[in-house]
């Protein structure tokens, strides 16, 4: 497990706890923008292949619609939550994912966890969710995250102790408290 930068205090954490639940070489490395918007565009479109494949509209009103989606999360993200760990999820050196998370005072904030589909369901999210939830309790803090309602991994969030504390349109708040299990799968 190795963590590439010495000012990401969440990362290396989340790399140590790794180290203890999970066999697969995930590495987590900042963000590089605008070198890795590409990469991030595409891990935003493959979470929205679902809205795409319902709207009638021709390959490139899509692909600039994602576009535009995703340049205004990105800015949202940039200016809402400065002092964020923006992350690279990496498996075998190969880019899967993104993390984005923040340290509030009573609370780890998951701003985004998303994979590419190639990459889901092969147990990369719950190692990391899990090695969150793990820093957590040791530090006594919730976790928070807001999740669309129709998301599949909504079970995941459930079977790991984390509960709906507020709604927000198509977006669940869920929470996790350090009294909840972190070993569920």
């Amino acid at each position: 497990m190795v963590v590439q930068s010495v000012k990401l205090p969440i990362a290396k954490a989340i790399a140590k706890q790794l180290l203890n639940i999970s066999n697969q070489s995930i590495i987590l490395r900042e963000a590089q923008f605008p070198q890795d918007n590409l990469f991030l565009l595409d891990v935003y479109s493959s979470t929205r292949e679902d809205v795409q494949v319902v709207i009638d509209w021709t390959q490139e009103q899509k692909t600039a619609f994602i576009q535009m989606q995703f340049n205004a999360q990105h800015s949202y993200y940039q200016e809402h939550y400065s002092e964020a760990e923006f992350l690279i999820i990496t498996v075998e050196n190969i880019p899967v994912g993104r993390l984005y998370i923040e340290r509030w005072d009573k609370e780890f904030r998951i701003i985004d966890i998303a994979l590419l589909a190639s990459h889901r369901q092969q147990l990369i999210g719950s190692s990391l969710l899990k090695a969150i939830l793990m820093i957590a309790q040791e530090e006594g803090l919730a976790v928070t995250i807001h999740v669309e309602n129709y998301n599949r991994a909504m079970n995941l969030y459930h079977r790991l102790g984390f509960r709906k504390i507020g709604n927000c349109g198509l977006y669940d708040l869920m929470e996790w408290l350090p009294s909840s299990s972190v070993n569920n799968q």
